[in-house]
């Protein structure tokens, strides 16, 4: 099983050249470089084909562009937007030999009905798988677990992505996410698990469910979700992966010496996946 490190877990005090350091001297063999920032700081002072160089040097590969932020139910001037920055991202990957990109679904839509988020996410995610599939890429949808997400349950996304019916549309589960909105095991153990292209390792405090917030996220293995059981599930069903993606955004993390947080983030993934793989 291979680990991944996303830029999330250690945004403050760090950097895409410097987490790429860290990746390397930690023993993690997979990055997931952030759209929003990540990338686009580290390309003030470096060019894309620099990124694949530095990939290589640090015998690293890129899980997943993370992240295409709220493509549903969107104007149709502000969805244009969401296409050409996915078109931007497989021009990346066709550098750096990055696969997959993760997308999330709108917040805080009002008055909108269950049906018509369906309906929207089905049709942007066809285009949007077409689009990928020029590049040989894939379409990753995260769903969100808070109330204010357009699609946040598991069972709803997994809904949406059987009516979307293309290889290269699947999901990302974050079991923060899969937690956080009272997803059930049950219904993924009825899923195809070569739908599940990326799962995001973190766990959490003991708040009600509705009621997490993503500075909730601790180090895996030392809060409430059930990781063992959502992996063993996913190795039931088939999940062909092969990497696991640590994703915290614990302010109190921000604050440690970035040694510090992937010397213990790798302790602390490392006794999950020895235990169930």
């Amino acid at each position: 099983m291979k680990i991944s490190m996303n830029q999330a877990t250690c945004l403050e005090k760090s950097s895409l050249a410097k987490d790429m350091e860290l990746c390397e001297k930690y023993g993690f063999d997979m990055i997931e470089p952030r759209t929003m920032d990540g990338i686009p700081n580290y390309l003030k002072n470096h060019t894309i084909e620099d990124l694949a160089a530095d990939l290589k040097r640090h015998k690293l590969e890129p899980l997943a562009f993370n992240t295409l932020c709220f493509f549903n139910n969107r104007s149709p001037e502000d969805y244009a937007k969401v296409l050409d920055e996915l078109r931007q991202m497989c021009e990346w990957g066709k550098v750096i030999g990055c696969k997959t990109v993760i997308t999330v679904p709108t917040v805080e839509l009002k008055k909108v009905t269950m049906q018509e988020i369906h309906d929207s996410a089905v049709k942007c995610l066809k285009e949007m798988g077409a689009i990928a599939a020029e590049y040989g890429m894939r379409i990753s949808v995260e769903f969100l677990g808070h109330p204010a997400a357009s699609i946040n349950t598991f069972a709803q996304a997994y809904e949406i992505i059987q009516d979307v019916d293309r290889d290269n549309v699947g999901l990302t589960i974050d079991c923060f996410h899969f937690y956080g909105m009272g997803s059930r095991l049950e219904d993924l153990a009825q899923a195809d698990g070569k739908k599940i292209f990326i799962v995001h390792l973190n766990d959490t405090e003991d708040f009600p469910i509705g009621a997490l917030l993503d500075e909730d996220r601790i180090w895996p293995g030392t809060g409430c979700i059930p990781l063992d059981d959502i992996l063993q599930t996913l190795k039931k069903i088939g999940w062909a992966a092969d990497a696991v993606s640590l994703e915290l955004f614990r302010p109190e993390y921000y604050r440690m010496d970035p040694e510090d947080v992937y010397r213990i983030g790798k302790e602390k993934v490392d006794a999950v996946i020895k235990r169930n793989f």
